[in-house]
């Protein structure tokens, strides 16, 4: 049993990643806990689908955004970095994904899945989900689409906002509104 709860401790991983500039690294929860930095950690089922492209994309569109709130991004699928490095360097107009603001993370040996509760066991892929873990590495936020449906950035950085404030906010808050 997943034991997986917003409020409590986000389960701590470190995987490899393709970075930003293309070459191999690795990403960590707790790399972005000492740097006192928001995470946005969200799966996706596989590379070179039709839906997680427009969200990938959308979410490097938006890096700048995030970035201002202190927040990394990290995406990750049950891929390896050798799959996400050529999705990457196919080009937007031809289903790939070209030039991203934030790294894609490989869960080939489906641990990190599992530990979110996210692994589709029968085809080896995650679903849709994202979660949102405070600098403190406490799970704040969690949500998971099926898997032919994308996610909302602003959504996403409206939910974050509201988070950040602290505060009680109220349903369809959005940033400048008074909250309770």
């Amino acid at each position: 049993m997943i034991d997986l709860q917003v409020g409590k401790p986000a389960p701590k991983f470190e995987m490899a990643a393709v970075m930003p500039d293309k070459s191999f690294g690795k990403v960590s929860l707790e790399e972005n806990i000492k740097l006192l930095k928001w995470t946005v950690l969200f799966f996706y089922p596989m590379d070179f689908t039709f839906v997680c492209p427009t969200e990938i994309t959308e979410m490097s569109d938006y890096y700048d955004d995030f970035e201002e709130l202190d927040a990394t991004i990290i995406g990750v699928s049950t891929d390896t970095v050798y799959t996400h490095l050529a999705w990457i360097n196919t080009e937007r107009t031809k289903n790939g994904l070209g030039q991203l603001q934030y790294p894609l993370a490989a869960d080939p040996n489906h641990q990190l899945a599992k530990k979110y509760g996210v692994l589709v066991e029968e085809e080896g892929v995650a679903l849709r989900a994202l979660f949102i873990i405070n600098p403190e590495g406490e799970l704040q936020y969690h949500v998971v689409h099926h898997n032919n449906i994308g996610r909302d950035t602003e959504e996403v950085l409206r939910v974050l906002q509201a988070l950040q404030t602290g505060r009680l906010c109220p349903a369809s808050w959005r940033p400048g509104d008074d909250t309770l």
